[in-house]
């Protein structure tokens, strides 16, 4: 134990420095996730004319137009209540203003994928409502590009992308999309939107365990300490 406890607070005290450091660092993320989440649910209520001309993190909006019934983009590897599904992102034309994808929730997969959920979607012109976000791709990109060429009718993607959205349908679509409501109709399950899948809360609870890693590096450290002193005492 005397010849290996230099080594061990060679360790111990970058290791308790690391972890204090990882603590602060998740409290920052906690409240740039909070601020995320006041931003969410202090969204203002608007029209999306108007929201579109506005640089707003989040807005809640209502527009009248139609779906597009052939282009929907199913998002995929999306988990709700412990199953895989995909998010169901149907084109949606305004009365004015681009064409925008709309988030209608999601469906369950099935084992085997060439077999796609079926829908409905209505025809006719309707009002919506929901929470007007910036379109995100939605996982890591690997591999291949999905191809979107001659879309018609639901197409299974892993990564959203706008641009190979435009030049599947030849035009251009609004970089923002729409998070349908929950009490919409023509939606699907778990529309219980959030801006994000952590919660501050989950940040705050690393951050405590980060602490807590340092504070017993530090005492280990310690105690290494105090027995050296004991063992080289001149008292002994």
């Amino acid at each position: 134990m005397r010849e290996r406890a230099p080594k061990l607070s060679l360790l111990l005290i970058p290791l308790a420095l690391l972890c204090v450091w990882l603590g602060f660092w998740q409290l920052q993320r906690m409240h740039a996730k909070q601020t995320l989440f006041d931003q969410f649910e202090q969204a203002p209520a608007l029209k999306l004319g108007q929201a579109a001309q506005q640089d707003l993190a989040f807005a809640q909006v209502q527009t009248a137009g139609r779906y597009e019934p052939g282009w929907h983009l199913l998002l995929d590897n999306k988990i709700l209540h412990g199953s895989t599904g995909v998010h169901v992102l149907s084109l949606f034309r305004p009365a004015q203003g681009l064409p925008i994808l709309v988030n209608r929730g999601w469906l369950p997969l099935p084992p085997d994928r060439r077999h796609l959920p079926e829908f409905v979607t209505p025809t006719e012109v309707i009002d919506i409502s929901g929470m007007l976000i910036a379109s995100s791709g939605g996982g890591i990109r690997l591999g291949k590009t999905d191809d979107l060429a001659d879309l018609q009718g639901p197409r299974l993607v892993t990564y959203l992308s706008i641009p190979d959205l435009e030049a599947a349908i030849g035009e251009a679509v609004s970089s923002r999309q729409i998070l349908l409501d929950a009490d919409q109709p023509w939606g699907f399950d778990g529309r219980n939107w959030q801006p994000a899948v952590m919660l501050p809360a989950q940040h705050r609870a690393y951050a405590v365990q980060w602490f807590a890693l340092a504070v017993a590096a530090g005492i280990f450290w310690l105690a290494i300490v105090f027995r050296r002193a004991q063992v080289f005492s001149p008292h002994r």
